[in-house]
């Protein structure tokens, strides 16, 4: 990883992560079942993403990279070394996945997410196509977006730069805990609003009784 990436700029794109998750949680959830929500949190933020994809840049670095300290030295062709990073990405997806959905399943008792509807899927947690898809979508990101964006990020003058950082995660982990909370002490999802696309006039936000149309 780049040793010019301070703390404060890897903090801020965590953040552009996680808001990234969030949105492409929300795309997915509109293609399959027509509706977007707030994905159990109060903050357009899934922390989880964030952490997982800066963790990754910090072990494997980027394809290129990657490919280049494996094989680089012997001159084998850099598509193995690619290769071999989607296949490391794609292990700690799944892994990480299947990780958290039991995780979800024996603190809150709700079924997270469920995946036996999609061929070649390895558990209820996680299948072969969805792997495939948030591992593209990974690479993709590490390839051509992440050290583009950190350039930009590291370019931002510190005394913004620091509160920014520390508030955006401060927002996400503070969030992340309270929202996990909810969903074990409730036993159920923290679903606050929900718009359903078939119908873009009503808004359903969470209350005592249930939803709310309004």
């Amino acid at each position: 990883m780049n040793g010019t990436y301070d703390i404060y700029s890897i903090g801020i794109m965590t953040a552009v992560i996680s808001f990234l998750g969030f949105t492409l949680e929300n795309i997915w959830l509109a293609f399959t079942k027509g509706y977007i929500d707030n994905r159990n949190m109060k903050f357009p933020f899934l922390f989880g993403y964030g952490l997982l994809v800066t963790a990754m840049h910090v072990l494997l670095g980027t394809p290129a990279e990657f490919s280049l300290k494996l094989f680089g030295a012997f001159n084998l062709p850099k598509i193995l070394g690619k290769i071999l990073y989607f296949l490391s990405v794609m292990i700690i997806v799944s892994a990480g996945e299947i990780a958290l959905g039991t995780f979800m399943e024996k603190t809150c008792k709700i079924e997270y997410w469920n995946y036996s509807w999609i061929p070649l899927h390895l558990t209820k947690y996680t299948s072969l196509p969805t792997s495939i898809g948030f591992t593209l979508a990974i690479s993709f990101f590490e390839e051509y977006c992440f050290c583009p964006l950190m350039n930009v990020i590291t370019g931002i003058p510190l005394s913004f730069k620091m509160p920014a950082a520390i508030i955006l995660v401060g927002i996400m982990t503070a969030d992340m805990i309270c929202s996990f909370a909810v969903m074990k002490r409730e036993k159920n999802f923290n679903v606050r609003w929900r718009i359903c696309l078939n119908d873009r006039h009503f808004i359903f936000r969470k209350n005592d009784s249930g939803y709310n149309k309004i």
